[in-house]
């Protein structure tokens, strides 16, 4: 049902494929040769003309300022913020100097609406995002009243257009608008009038043929395509472009219910053609202007291309912990034995503490798993069409009084308002569904939180370690399973038992939505281009400013506070979703929470390097003298001498020094956009990270700006980084300055001192110099 072709693809007409087998043959996607003759054509002949034609192409060379495609340079047309990420965006780029925003700027409040941890925080912060969009000229979305995303759908997106979010999310390809879901800063950037700085990414063409069979839905098909692309990194960093027949055979919200997960393959951003549908949707929600057909030229090259046979797409399940750890439902069904186990020890590994039970067979009833709740919310489960099949499924059906529990959450009120209109709530209260508002709680674990050792079936976007919301370190754990809305219909109305919606008979709703638009314009705050100055921002008790940064000191003297050997190792478990987001607006409370479902001592390690940091600056500042020095201190100083003999005494080599924390994993930052990852290291001290490659560009770009170095490593058999090592790094401000790709360390471990060699990949002019000025707020405060 998925097929991966590596090589060049030639699209003609949006249609036939051709594949690039060498520089001489072209083969159809069947593995027939094409006539030779064709590559006599112009078209063939010159394949950089040919890139140009693809839509990612042309949208992006319409909002690139820097002349250069090579080299891009990203003027955004919105920007849009949930209330986990929205007040440090703002209180930055306040410190930075920001007047009004220059572009709309939507701030939503989807995420902890519900959360009732630490008092007022929560409503405080709302309180602050209403009275910066009165001042600065913005949007704000109460809450309840949309997940961040579906209000960027019905109302912010364009044919052609381009969309920041701080939320990784941020994918509005089905609509036409490049969506790209970023760290804070970079929308810091946006505001201030900058640019969005990236090397043209790989394009891959996701060839869509067929059409769904009755019981399949969107998460199905996205799930199946995580599965084939998600390990073997296939669209890392790319745009995935999607295109083919079967497009025309999906609904605007199947297509958007695919294109939203494309997050978990760890591309870039997405676009798909557009069509009558399309301009459909735009009229139905009063924005006709903004569609326009966006098509690939005539012949478009791409990097590679994923065959989609939509007509032989199942329903699907992704099993804990992660949207690539994907079964078919069938298979799950007649071997769950062995599948339940291989995910148990898999899980086991990942969770890394023998205290937690974590048993799924456990769950086997009769042969079949059975599961505790089932949840239809969010971004991609909360659509129009999927809760419509899902409450044509539940007509006249039960979900039972036993422990199996069932909520919806419509993703926007216009929606919920439809749903209400067309009898689908109804339905679905009278079968003992929850009816619940707009809100993001399920997919980031601040809502519906399974009893310990529940198994949760949820249509969400992640299934991540405790993003449902238990406590590892207070040996509570339950566990999520990704799935279509309608299979996990189908499985409610049999008591828990997993089912395909392949399985049952019932008739799929064909009634047209309709979209009243005074549901926002009665309580949304329209503030863009009307920016009252003289207005107040309103502070909580808990909404502090960022603490102190120093520049980057000629030399750095880093000691591990963490190593972690997982593959991967989520944003979550660097920095925890769900009740701890609720402190998101003060830096030092949220830090308190660093990789603590992770490495639970790395606050009380990286705190202890930190104070020995603030006695070294005393000692710079003539506060502190020699004799004063903490044993700590003067042994890290003596370090220094011993790796740095050009060094004489203790106060030069610590005047010259900075000192910090650095973690290792083998490949950190998949999933959430959430700058906190990295700012929350950088606020305990931390100067860098060291991996073998970064899972996602936005993990990477949080480090740069907060003023992390983003380092690499090629794995050496004779080196193993340990919890304590010490790694010296002379001449790391100069480093930076002259552009070194490779720069050379001093490991100081139980077994003695070793040779390090690191990479840092290419840094922009810019990057350099928020890294040399400690951090984006810096920068900007320099400049």
């Amino acid at each position: 049902m998925i097929r991966l072709i590596e090589n060049g693809i030639y699209l003609i007409q949006g249609k036939q494929a051709l594949e690039v087998k060498d520089t001489n043959v072209l083969w159809d996607l069947n593995g027939q040769t094409v006539d030779p003759e064709q590559l006599l054509k112009e078209e063939f002949s010159d394949r950089e003309m040919a890139r140009k034609n693809t839509m990612a192409y042309q949208i992006l060379s319409r909002h690139n300022t820097s002349g250069n495609m090579d080299d891009l340079k990203i003027r955004f047309d919105a920007l849009t913020s949930h209330d986990i990420t929205y007040v440090g965006i703002v209180q930055t780029a306040r410190a930075s100097g920001l007047k009004e925003f220059p572009i709309p700027y939507v701030l939503t409040n989807c995420h902890n609406s519900l959360s009732a941890v630490g008092g007022t925080i929560n409503e405080d912060d709302h309180v602050f995002g209403l009275s910066a969009a009165q001042k600065y000229g913005g949007i704000y979305v109460p809450a309840h009243q949309a997940v961040i995303h579906q209000y960027m759908r019905e109302m912010m997106t364009g044919c052609g257009s381009m969309i920041l979010g701080s939320d990784s999310h941020t994918r509005y390809g089905a609509f036409g608008t490049m969506g790209v879901g970023e760290g804070g800063p970079e929308l810091v950037k946006q505001l201030l009038s900058k640019t969005y700085d990236v090397k043209y990414p790989g394009v891959v063409a996701i060839y869509l043929e067929g059409k769904p069979r009755p019981g399949v839905g969107p998460q199905d098909v996205a799930l199946a395509i995580i599965g084939a692309v998600f390990k073997n990194g296939f669209v890392k960093n790319k745009v995935m472009e999607f295109v083919g027949p079967g497009i025309e055979n999906l609904s605007v919200d199947f297509r958007s219910g695919i294109d939203v997960m494309t997050t978990e393959t760890t591309c870039l951003s997405s676009i798909w053609t557009t069509d009558d549908q399309v301009k459909k949707y735009y009229d139905i929600h009063g924005r006709s202007e903004a569609y326009a057909k966006l098509e690939p030229g005539e012949v478009a090259y791409y990097d590679g291309m994923v065959v989609v046979d939509l007509s032989k797409i199942v329903p699907m399940i992704a099993m804990p912990f992660h949207p690539s750890n994907t079964f078919t439902i069938a298979e799950l069904n007649e071997n769950p034995y062995d599948i339940l186990k291989q995910v148990e020890a898999e899980a086991r590994k990942q969770l890394d503490n023998p205290r937690i039970k974590f048993n799924l067979t456990e769950r086997i009833v009769n042969d079949r798993l059975h599961v505790d709740q089932a949840i239809v919310a969010g971004c991609a489960g909360g659509s129009f069409e999927n809760i419509m099949d899902v409450a044509a499924i539940l007509d006249s059906q039960s979900v039972g009084n036993d422990y199996l529990s069932f909520s919806v959450y419509p993703s926007s009120q216009p929606i919920y308002y439809e749903l209400i209109k067309r009898g689908a709530i109804g339905k679905l209260m009278q079968a003992g569904t929850l009816i619940k508002t707009a809100f993001c709680g399920p997919c980031f674990g601040a809502g519906d939180v399974p009893a310990n050792g529940q198994f949760s079936i949820r249509h969400t976007t992640r299934n991540f370690p405790n993003r449902e919301g238990s406590k590892p370190g207070e040996l509570q754990i339950s566990s999520v399973a990704l799935m279509d809305a309608r299979s996990i219909a189908a499985t409610v109305i049999r008591g828990g038992q997993l089912t395909p919606a392949t399985e049952i008979d019932f008739t799929p709703a064909e009634a047209d939505y309709e979209f009243n638009a005074d549901i926002y314009a009665k309580r949304v705050y329209q503030g863009f281009g009307k920016p009252i100055p003289e207005s107040e921002l309103k502070f909580g008790p808990n909404i502090a400013d960022w603490p102190e940064m120093i520049a980057l000191p000629e030399n750095i003297l880093l000691k591990f506070a963490a190593v972690i050997h997982d593959p991967v190792t989520t944003t979550d478990e660097l920095i925890p979703s769900g009740e701890t987001s609720s402190y998101r607006s003060n830096p030092l409370r949220l830090a308190e929470f660093t990789l603590s479902r992770k490495e639970p001592h790395y606050v009380d390690r990286a705190k202890e390097v930190q104070v020995l940091e603030q006695e070294r600056r005393g000692l710079v500042a003539g506060a502190k003298g020699l004799a004063d020095l903490s044993d700590g201190l003067r042994g890290l100083a003596e370090q220094i001498l011993q790796a740095a003999p050009t060094y004489t005494h203790l106060q030069e080599a610590l005047a010259a020094t900075g000192i910090g924390t650095v973690i290792y994993a083998v490949k950190p930052g998949d999933g959430s956009a959430r700058e906190q990852a990295a700012s929350c290291q950088k606020v305990l001290g931390g100067w860098a990270n060291i991996a073998q490659e970064y899972a996602t560009k936005r993990y990477r770009s949080n480090l740069i700006n907060w003023g992390m170095l983003p380092f690499t490593w090629d794995s050496d058999p004779e080196i193993d980084f340990h919890v304590d090592d010490v790694l010296f790094v002379p001449g790391i401000r100069q480093s930076i300055i002259n552009e070194a790709a490779t720069i050379t360390g001093q490991l100081f471990t139980a077994h003695g001192v070793k040779e390090v060699k690191l990479q840092l990949n290419p840094l922009t002019q810019d990057e350099r110099e928020i890294i040399l000025q400690g951090s984006l707020i810096n920068y900007y405060a320099a400049n």
